[in-house]
């Protein structure tokens, strides 16, 4: 018997009962589309699934897609309070990792083309966190998954456009 939210339901939820998002494509807007009906954790990835989401998102960009399903199974070893709080951020880069990405924790995204950060979406420790992939382009930085209903990519000119005034949470520096 499998039990609800556990790593072995999810796993067999996301493969069997649900359908996958197109492999080797970015995810944005993860309370949109299939992505949205897959679990993490005790919940629904639309809910809290920002950060399997960022790890997916980067191994795309990286060219070493994996399915959403595969990224979220490793995941769920770092889920916090059974995935209600999403996964520990300090945890990304051994996923990242993991699936054969060259990565390191930086403390600034200076000098970083692409990274995956986590910062606070409003005041610190009384609000969410979100975790979203970065690539800098033409001066601009291409903000993917940053929002849950938004399903494209987001242009910001800065950091501080993407994860506000507050020190970021965790940076990724991916390459």
């Amino acid at each position: 018997m499998l039990i609800k939210g556990s790593r072995r339901y999810n796993l067999r939820h996301n493969s069997e009962r649900v359908e996958q998002p197109a492999f080797g494509k970015m995810i944005n807007g993860q309370g949109l589309g299939l992505v949205s009906r897959l679990r993490y954790g005790i919940c629904p990835m639309s809910f809290n699934g920002c950060e399997v989401i960022a790890v997916h998102n980067a191994l795309v960009y990286l060219g070493k897609p994996q399915t959403i399903g595969d990224v979220a199974f490793y995941m769920e070893r770092f889920r916090v309070l059974m995935g209600f709080f999403g996964c520990n951020a300090y945890c990304l880069g051994r996923a990242l990792k993991h699936f054969g990405a060259d990565c390191e924790r930086v403390k600034t995204t200076e000098g970083a083309k692409a990274f995956v950060i986590t910062f606070w979406t409003k005041r610190p420790l009384f609000s969410m966190i979100h975790t979203v992939l970065c690539v800098r382009e033409a001066g601009m930085i291409k903000v993917y998954n940053r929002y849950n209903n938004v399903g494209t990519v987001e242009l910001c000119g800065s950091i501080e456009e993407v994860a506000g005034k507050y020190r970021p949470i965790a940076i990724y520096k991916i390459s």
